[in-house]
């Protein structure tokens, strides 16, 4: 999908479909008035028959109207101006493309300029329009024998003004980027699990970084993992016939002297729980287990598209969890990358163990910052349920930022507590600590296990349980989050 930004007039425009908004009333703006004025008051007539009220994601789709270039008019509610807030705009992009989908022409136009989006100006609201819009065209049908039709739309363009032409233009280039590193994401965790293994992740990595000068990938196998103490890591991996990979992406944007950004992604390509075994309803899902990984790799395909200056460094935590006679049993005791040990009360608590040996390895980066990214436990479905992502960190400063980040790109997380008073759950009688704190506040108790492993920089973690996938039904699959998020964050650190 290409998107581009034209200052014109929507009512000479030669486009396949011309897109209105309509205000709750119903009432045209400023531009619809002119494109009304076009066709003779066609617009206001459709209106006044009560067609369309204008609320939020209604549609109104029209053919043939008089003196206008366009071959057809999309009407779309925007509801009370006073409520046009993200969600709201979200539903309105959603409107727009479940019409769009369905037509045969192959592009639009969006005649939006004149809306203002609560709390956004006119570079967030476009931004977050062309992601939305892009996303929806989103499939993944290369495993199916019988593809859908091809689509139609090959372009979307922006209308705007000649003061709002480099808002617009920024917005189309970073969300167009944004939108290819949540697809690239959603690719790699719809995959069955037969296919993307920790191997074939490294694989992928090294296929992005291919011709890209500032792009190294280096690939630490399970000798490696041996040799550098990982302990935590390898006892994950060891009950399968797949070997476990540390994949380390240096992407090199910034000044040498520029402190990297650390970005640390949980792979666990399946998790069956291992000997802790998971119930088998729904288990195919544990494919998404790897979102984590999927998501950094998303976000350095936005980062090699749109060239940021900014030093940033991926690890991916790739194993596979599976029970065999050389898994990992609950009791046993492993020693960590950093020489700290772990009692293994329960192998399905599996992420935190390849996670605290990455954390300890990403010491020798010296990082400004470490954000971990991880579908680490069940229990923040429990509390934020799948519209939130958890976050939790040793610094506050960063922690904000991550927030705020959350916020600008219409990707949220929430700060939980990450108090002394919960490191007690994980006293072991054997070892330094154990895996899991117990049945109370597993979110929390999961980040202060990592936290034991962060203590040489900035760092946060971001639980991603309920926001990394969609469970269940036709709309089943990997949502791409949280490459806005991350990708926020990296922009917001070059301001």
């Amino acid at each position: 999908m290409q998107f581009t930004v034209k200052a014109a007039d929507p009512a000479t425009l030669k486009i396949a479909t011309l897109v209105l908004p309509v205000t709750e009333g119903p009432s045209l703006g400023a531009l619809g008035q002119a494109v009304d004025a076009a066709c003779g008051g066609a617009l206001t007539s459709i209106l006044k028959r009560g067609d369309l009220q204008g609320k939020t994601a209604q549609t109104l789709l029209l053919h043939g109207l008089p003196n206008l270039k366009a071959e057809r008019v999309l009407l779309v509610g925007t509801g009370k101006a006073e409520d046009l807030d993200s969600r709201a705009w979200r539903k309105v992009a959603g409107a727009i493309n479940g019409v769009l989908k369905g037509l045969g022409g192959k592009d639009a136009a969006l005649a939006f300029q004149d809306i203002q989006v609560k709390d956004r100006d006119a570079y967030a609201s476009a931004r977050l329009m062309v992601e939305v819009l892009a996303d929806g065209q989103y499939r993944f049908e290369q495993f199916k024998s019988k593809k859908g039709d091809p689509r139609a739309l090959q372009k979307i363009v922006l209308l705007g003004s000649e003061a709002q032409q480099d808002e617009l233009d920024r917005a189309t280039v970073h969300a167009s980027a944004i939108a290819a590193g949540m697809a690239y994401a959603r690719d790699l965790g719809n995959l069955p699990p037969n296919i993307c293994h920790p191997s074939f992740m490294a694989d992928e990595a090294k296929k992005l970084a291919k011709g890209q000068k500032n792009l190294k990938v280096e690939v630490l196998d399970e000798n490696q993992l041996r040799e550098l103490g990982a302990g935590a890591f390898l006892a994950v991996g060891q009950g399968s016939a797949q070997p476990p990979r540390l994949i380390v992406l240096n992407y090199n944007g910034g000044k040498k002297s520029d402190k990297p950004v650390a970005l640390v992604g949980k792979g666990i390509t399946f998790d069956t729980g291992g000997i802790s075994l998971k119930p088998g309803l729904n288990m195919d899902e544990m494919k998404y287990d790897m979102c984590g990984a999927a998501s950094v790799l998303g976000v350095f395909r936005t980062l090699v598209e749109l060239q940021l200056p900014i030093n940033v460094v991926g690890l991916l935590a790739c194993a596979e969890n599976m029970p065999s006679g050389h898994a990992t049993r609950p009791g046993d005791i492993v020693t960590t990358m950093s020489g700290q040990t772990v009692e293994i009360l329960n192998t399905d608590a599996e992420g935190r163990l390849v996670l605290c040996d990455t954390l300890t390895y990403a010491e020798r980066f010296k990082p400004s910052a470490v954000v971990d990214v991880a579908t680490l436990t069940g229990a923040c479905i429990v509390a934020l349920g799948s519209q939130t992502s958890g976050l939790m960190g040793n610094n506050d400063e960063l922690v904000q930022q991550l927030l705020k980040a959350g916020q600008a790109a219409d990707d949220r997380a929430w700060q939980l507590p990450l108090f002394e008073d919960y490191q007690e759950q994980l006293d072991s009688p054997f070892a330094d600590m154990a895996n899991i704190g117990g049945p109370k506040a597993g979110t929390i108790t999961a980040a202060c296990f990592l936290s034991r492993f962060a203590k040489q920089y900035p760092w946060a973690h971001l639980d991603i349980a309920g926001t990394a996938w969609i469970s269940g039904g036709k709309e089943k699959g990997a949502t791409g989050r949280p490459v806005p998020l991350l990708t926020q964050f990296l922009l917001d650190r070059l301001q």
